[in-house]
């Protein structure tokens, strides 16, 4: 139980446990039909969260989908005219986009802690055991290996992002590529309407890291953005570690970075939370806004798999 929501699980058993819910792993479409469930989460393969979440609406359940939330643009656009239909919320779902650590970076933002976002960067990875072969394509996570990389196209970089605050107007990227023609490694720039700049790299073939640096007119904020933390630096039952972020309030190299604490947590369950509030709330603008973030982040990924496909600057 979640806040009043009756959860049910589409794929991703090892992930229940976290819920301390009324989770169901299996049957998915005798779940669907069971009058007592009234939302799912779907974890399951990229190439089947368009599959079962339109599934889903058409039996009236609310939706939890895993990033990214769609191979492509139709499907997403699908996605939420099903929802939208059956008059029932869907929500992608970022562990890191709900951490409190991430509503700590958006306070100094927003109060101008370093001044106004001129640009930022943002480096995610980690080691796949070879890669080109292990991850088919047809699954959608070697051809969107940039969805893949969740923290930096929609919880850093999204289009109507946390960071940047605007949509980008072009992208260029360019990517390194198995046989199989899963992409290995990719980097990206987003180019703006304003001239600031961001960009991203992500890679399955490095050690695992997860770091990003905001620069501003006024200071600086490095984060660590974890999509699960702890307080303890070891022993957690999950494994989970400490996740940091830190400001330097001033322009200046010998300005001391201040430390940033937040709450630590599952991301997972923050999420999970999140969703059963607004659900619960019936807040039509959050539901709304986190829509159309998603939309927009399909757009965005297409316009950086093309670019890097065709090697060539790409208008969103």
């Amino acid at each position: 139980m979640t806040n009043g929501l009756r959860l049910g699980m589409l794929g991703g058993a090892n992930i229940a446990r976290q819920f301390k819910g009324d989770v169901k792993p299996n049957d998915y479409e005798a779940m669907l039909a069971n009058p007592e469930i009234n939302a799912v989460y779907i974890p399951l393969p990229n190439s089947l969260h368009a599959q079962w979440a339109i599934k889903a609406a058409e039996h009236g359940k609310r939706i939890l989908c895993e990033k990214p939330l769609a191979l492509n643009c139709a499907e997403a656009e699908s996605m939420f005219d099903a929802a939208d239909k059956h008059d029932v919320m869907l929500l992608e779902a970022f562990p890191y986009y709900f951490q409190p650590q991430t509503a700590a970076m958006m306070t100094l933002i927003g109060e101008g802690a370093i001044g106004s976002v001129r640009s930022m960067q943002a480096s995610f990875g980690f080691t796949v055991g070879k890669p080109g072969t292990n991850i088919p394509p047809e699954a959608g996570t070697g051809r969107r290996r940039a969805a893949r990389c969740r923290q930096l196209h929609a919880e850093l970089h999204s289009p109507r992002d946390l960071v940047m605050g605007t949509a980008p107007q072009s992208v260029q990227a360019v990517a390194t590529w198995a046989d199989s023609n899963v992409d290995i490694s990719l980097m990206a720039t987003l180019l703006y309407a304003d001239g600031r700049h961001a960009q991203f790299s992500c890679a399955i073939d490095g050690a695992n890291h997860r770091m990003a640096t905001i620069v501003g007119t006024d200071g600086t904020i490095d984060t660590e953005f974890l999509n699960h933390t702890s307080d303890e630096a070891k022993g957690d039952a999950y494994g989970y570690l400490p996740s940091q972020l830190r400001v330097r309030r001033g322009i200046a190299n010998t300005i001391p970075f201040e430390q940033v604490e937040s709450q630590t947590g599952s991301g997972f369950f923050f999420a999970a939370e999140s969703f059963a509030r607004m659900v619960k709330s019936h807040d039509e603008a959050a539901i709304a806004y986190y829509a159309q973030t998603s939309l927009d982040n399909a757009a965005t990924l297409s316009a950086i798999i093309e670019s890097a496909r065709r090697g060539r600057l790409v208008a969103l």
